[in-house]
């Protein structure tokens, strides 16, 4: 195993994906980069507990040990402070309260995040946002990690990023019980599509490439997303903080409800545009690489 790669406290069993996953992505990486000769922004896509950070993380290790700088930036830690969404849910809809569909990102900050990381000439220090999801607000500036420009490559993940949006005419039909009883004139949905339409493409256009995590089905996310919420209340029972929380089941169930509509969207029309799409099986193990 490369030197960089032995630095990381990789989960367990994720060394098996190195070779048949991080590697081949790597690699197409690097390409695209010597390709384009200036920085580039990959976008990777994948719903809730596919991997996304994981993958980034060995792929910035794997292209270190090439020499090429690479900044990871989530579309999850450009969330809106909590008490901006409070603000966003008393004027357009109480459904704006819960993080993740857009609208609910500080989608400026995202474009001068990537504009800063990929001025090829520039040199200095770059505060990345981060969020905590135990306390579902976003951490203090003193507290972002920080990194030095200039940067080659920026890994740009998120559950939806490079997300189109719908035709209007599949907003009228509720996709599940959140959007029948809690959204019954359609206004919540209506206004997600609409910032997806807007200033989410402004900064989906600043994607170079596009990688998708491809789950087997929409089911299998809330098995994934349920694995996270346990792995964080372990953290939480090491470190008790009554400020930090995690979900319970039925919680977790209505959480995952605001992200259904646009995950299944992503399923079915993303596949045939993105650069590379990564079929993934039940266990996240690597069932297909298309584009590669």
């Amino acid at each position: 195993m490369a030197p960089k790669l032995r630095e990381l406290d990789l989960p367990a069993g994720y060394k098996a994906m190195v070779d048949p996953l991080c590697r081949p992505l790597a690699d197409a990486i690097a390409g695209w980069r010597r390709e384009a000769l200036r920085p580039i922004v990959v976008g990777v896509c994948g719903p809730q507990g596919s991997g996304k950070s994981t993958l980034c993380t060995v792929i910035a290790a794997l292209l270190a040990e090439r020499d090429l700088r690479t900044a990871v930036l989530g579309l999850d830690d450009l969330y809106l402070p909590k008490a901006r969404r409070a603000t966003m849910a008393a004027a357009i809809h109480p459904l704006f309260q819960t993080r993740g569909p857009p609208g609910t990102h500080e989608v400026a900050l995202g474009l001068r995040l990537l504009e800063s990381l990929t001025r090829d000439t520039a040199s200095g220090d770059i505060a990345l946002p981060t969020f905590d999801k135990a306390s579902d607000d976003r951490r203090p500036p003193d507290q972002w990690p920080h990194i030095q420009t200039p940067i080659d490559v920026v890994l740009f993940e998120g559950w939806c990023v490079g997300a189109r949006p719908q035709a209007s005419a599949a907003l009228a039909i509720p996709i599940n019980a959140l959007e029948a009883e809690e959204d019954p004139t359609g206004r919540w949905r209506a206004s997600v599509e609409a910032a997806l339409a807007g200033p989410y493409q402004t900064l989906f256009e600043r994607l170079d490439r596009l990688i998708l995590l491809k789950a087997p089905s929409f089911e299998q996310v809330y098995t994934w997303r349920a694995e996270q919420e346990a792995a964080l209340a372990g953290r939480l029972d090491a470190a008790p903080d009554p400020s930090r929380r995690t979900m319970s089941p039925d919680e977790l169930r209505r959480f995952i409800m605001h992200y259904e509509r646009l995950t299944r969207h992503i399923l079915t029309e993303m596949p045939s545009r993105a650069d590379v799409v990564v079929e993934l099986g039940p266990g996240r193990e690597v069932l297909c690489l298309h584009g590669l």
